[in-house]
């Protein structure tokens, strides 16, 4: 009775144990952020759990997956590991560079998803190495041919992000390679390279290969952020002298054209002052017309004046020239005739008065008239008055009523 009391011990002392140390295979606590499979262990049945809390596990095969997490390809030590996880991408121009960053990636909640994933990959990293890892690093590699490390670098850097990003969630493009002309910035010339184009369909979209893996199990990716964009060094080199160089240009081509903007100011400006200075000499040259025309009509006016004035006095001068005439019918010129005669014997008077020498000679043989040196001054006068009245054709005499 002993022996068997010590053996039924030491049998549910094991089992206590093992049941003690199997607890952990019975049950599951499952985190907020966690999902929990499982697989029975008899029928391999798969169970999935996406609510937190106390779960059965039956001594099932367990694996706990995050619903939420960040994967990182980051160049910088502190960020995801410490080491380089940055991803290679190619241009069209045969330039290498490193791109570096992160994105975010969920987990589906369905049961048909998580049980494909949990029989594909089976567990965390493998989700992360063998789908999101690669699927980031096809699209990137598929986005390196559609552009130049330049443009990366410079006018399509946005670009680069949208594509990579658009090819995570939907699908890689299906491409095609075609000849493109295009002007080189630096030298101005013509040349033609290789060229990857989106094969569009009717609408003008692009077409995908094939749709996005992530999309296949379910899985959702955003936020998708670059840091930075690590060019080779020969590549970074030849990104600079191009950028310098083309600023080079940039600056010429608008000095040139700030000349030329300048050339046309310039030649407006003058065309500005030759019109200014013609209406100035429009202007004098309508002043002086308006003068000349002024002083055209002042003459003409003057003109008109003096032919009225003219004619007016060849009429008063006819008029008194007929007045005169008609007077020296009617009376001989009498009146202009005695006056004449008066003025005469004004002179005459005038002349005698101031002579004072002797009239006749002091000694006179013969008789005389009795009047003396007198008398023989009023016979001068009565001579020279007698010479002048018939000269003027006048009869002093007056005539009486019978004689």
């Amino acid at each position: 009775m002993e022996s068997n009391r010590a053996l039924l011990s030491v049998v549910v002392g094991v089992i206590f144990l093992s049941v003690l140390f199997s607890v952990g295979k019975i049950f599951e606590h499952v985190d907020a952020n966690e999902i929990l499979i499982v697989q029975s262990p008899v029928k391999g049945k798969i169970s999935t759990y996406v609510t937190p809390g106390i779960k059965w596990q039956g001594f099932g095969r367990v694996i706990t997956l995050t619903k939420r997490d960040q994967f990182w390809f980051s160049a910088m030590g502190d960020q995801g590991k410490k080491d380089d996880e940055s991803l290679r991408i190619r241009f069209n121009d045969n330039a290498h560079a490193r791109i570096s960053g992160s994105i975010a990636w969920e987990m589906p909640l369905d049961y048909e998803n998580l049980k494909r994933i949990f029989e594909k990959y089976g567990s965390q990293h493998a989700v992360e190495q063998q789908l999101v890892r690669t699927v980031m690093e096809k699209a990137i590699y598929m986005t390196g041919p559609m552009m130049s490390s330049k443009e990366s670098a410079a006018e399509r850097r946005n670009e680069l992000l949208q594509l990579i990003e658009d090819q995570i969630e939907n699908g890689v493009y299906l491409t095609q390679t075609v000849a493109e002309k295009s002007k080189d910035p630096l030298t101005g010339q013509d040349r033609v390279m290789n060229v990857v184009k989106l094969v569009r369909n009717e609408k003008g979209q692009g077409i995908r290969s094939a749709d996005s893996p992530l999309k296949d199990f379910g899985i959702k990716t955003y936020n998708l952020a670059i840091n930075e964009v690590r060019y080779d060094k020969e590549v970074e080199d030849q990104i600079q002298q191009q950028q310098k160089a083309i600023m080079q240009v940039q600056i010429a081509i608008a000095k040139a054209k700030e000349a030329e903007q300048e050339t046309l100011t310039v030649v407006e400006r003058g065309k500005a002052e030759a019109a200014r200075s013609k209406w100035k000499q429009e202007e004098v040259n309508a002043k002086l017309v308006s003068e000349a025309d002024g002083k055209r009509r002042a003459e003409e006016q003057n003109a008109i004046a003096m032919e009225f004035y003219r004619k007016a006095q060849l009429l008063r001068a006819e008029g008194d020239a007929t007045y005169r005439m008609k007077v020296m019918q009617a009376d001989g010129a009498l009146e202009m005739k005695l006056k004449a005669w008066i003025e005469a014997q004004k002179f005459y008077a005038e002349a005698i008065k101031e002579y004072k020498g002797s009239w006749v000679p002091a000694i006179v043989s013969g008789g005389t008239d009795g009047r003396g040196t007198g008398g023989a001054a009023m016979t001068l006068i009565d001579l020279l008055s007698a010479k002048t009245a018939k000269e003027l054709g006048l009869d002093l005499g007056i005539k009486g009523g019978g004689k």
